[in-house]
């Protein structure tokens, strides 16, 4: 294999950009030139791009108050749990992951402590705290409760990866609520910024899956944005109507995104990402849940109708809460988080579901996916190359290779 790398740069990089974080990690180890290429940003891109587009190396995160455990989906039982350090562990406080890109965990304490982690490579960023800033007209002593809104992704304009906060302060008013906090931290600047542009008569509320042990009020992520569920407030006839709202990471805009055609009204609707696109599902009357995917981002026309799961037909179990989270590595399954208690495989073109349990997953859980990836935290560290040096580089060895192989016929 090293002579692979050494005479055939491009084959031996594209077989590593096939193998799970782990093997890579172990890889790095065999010569500074192989340490080198796997290092660069233009390989943990390539290996990123290839896992997300195959649904390959992905990992289901669990998570109770206070530990982190994954689950290989790649595995063949999928079974078994694996204990993860959690970097924002502590007897006092729960945690919480708020949001998952990339390869990436953005991890919340009760005490509002914040950390980004890649659980493949285990290395993490404690963020600064940013204090809550009330408005001048309005006195914190009227503030009778809060509600916090978190959010994480990509900004593929400004390659960063930034946290939204939204605070949601309640108190004297007719309608209990009058402020909105939104902030913005950058992981480039290591900074947090305010965010005055806000539609004050939309409000953000708790999904169906919040549970006291295991809390949820989190956007999610997909093209560029994050979004989440809000409603609509004293406007007439759209009063009460919900919305789903969506954030532009790179323009940190606010934009709402047009929603399906429903077969019907009588749905609790939620927002979510299955295979990297927006979609929507809507659980009916504890029977059925209703899957929408949205094929072209922004596009009404576009949102395609995944399934219908019935519960006593295709699961043989009822539920409160299901929750898309995953195709499987073939594309002919979706997994199914219900009640936030176990999953259930579904087959699209069989309309059958097989249940999953778990062996050592606590009983009470979150879930999320995480793909294996080697993405940093430092922006690129010493010894990585950018993808534009990596290429130069190769285009310089070919055109070399070339010259050598016409001019004196050496077979290269």
């Amino acid at each position: 294999m090293k002579t692979l790398m050494r005479l055939f740069p491009e084959i031996a990089a594209d077989i590593l950009s096939r193998l799970p974080v782990k093997s890579l990690k172990r890889f790095r180890c065999v010569s500074k030139s192989w340490c080198k290429e796997i290092d660069s940003l233009y390989f943990i891109n390539t290996h990123l791009k290839r896992s997300s587009q195959a649904h390959t190396h992905l990992s289901l995160i669990l998570r109770d108050a206070t530990n982190l455990g994954t689950v290989d989906l790649d595995s063949p039982d999928f079974t078994s749990i694996e204990l993860k350090n959690n970097p924002l562990k502590s007897d006092d406080c729960a945690t919480e992951v708020m949001g998952s890109c990339n390869g990436l965990l953005a991890l919340l304490n009760s005490d509002f402590s914040i950390a980004l982690y890649n659980p493949s490579t285990r290395e993490k960023k404690m963020i600064p705290v940013s204090p809550l800033e009330f408005p001048n007209d309005l006195d914190d002593s009227k503030v009778s409760s809060l509600f916090n809104f978190y959010g994480f992704g990509h900004d593929p304009i400004n390659e960063d990866y930034k946290v939204v906060r939204f605070i949601h302060f309640y108190g004297d008013s007719p309608d209990g609520f009058f402020h909105c906090e939104v902030k913005v931290y950058s992981l480039k600047s290591n900074s947090w910024k305010r965010i005055d542009e806000y539609p004050y008569d939309l409000r953000f509320i708790l999904p169906p899956d919040y549970h006291p042990r295991c809390r949820r009020g989190y956007g999610v992520f997909a093209n560029s944005a994050v979004h989440w569920k809000a409603t609509v407030v004293g406007k007439g006839k759209e009063n009460g109507s919900d919305l789903i709202v969506a954030f532009d990471l790179g323009a940190e805009e606010f934009k709402i995104i047009p929603q399906p055609d429903y077969s019907s009204n009588e749905h609790e609707m939620n927002v979510g990402v299955l295979g990297g696109c927006l979609c929507v599902f809507c659980n009916k009357n504890c029977k059925q849940v209703e899957i929408w995917v949205m094929k072209e981002y922004g596009v009404k026309e576009s949102w395609t109708h995944l399934c219908t799961v019935i519960a006593k037909l295709q699961v043989k179990e009822f539920w409160l809460h299901a929750r898309p989270l995953a195709y499987s590595k073939g594309g002919d399954k979706i997994l199914l988080e219900l009640d936030n208690r176990f999953f259930v495989w579904y087959d699209l073109r069989r309309r059958k579901s097989k249940i999953i349990k778990i062996r050592g997953a606590p009983p009470i859980f979150i879930a999320e996916i995480c793909v294996g990836s080697l993405v940093t935290l430092n922006g690129g560290g010493e010894g990585q190359t950018s993808g534009k040096d990596t290429q130069e580089k190769r285009k310089t060895r070919k055109k070399r290779d070339q010259f050598l192989s016409k001019g004196f016929k050496l077979v290269l």
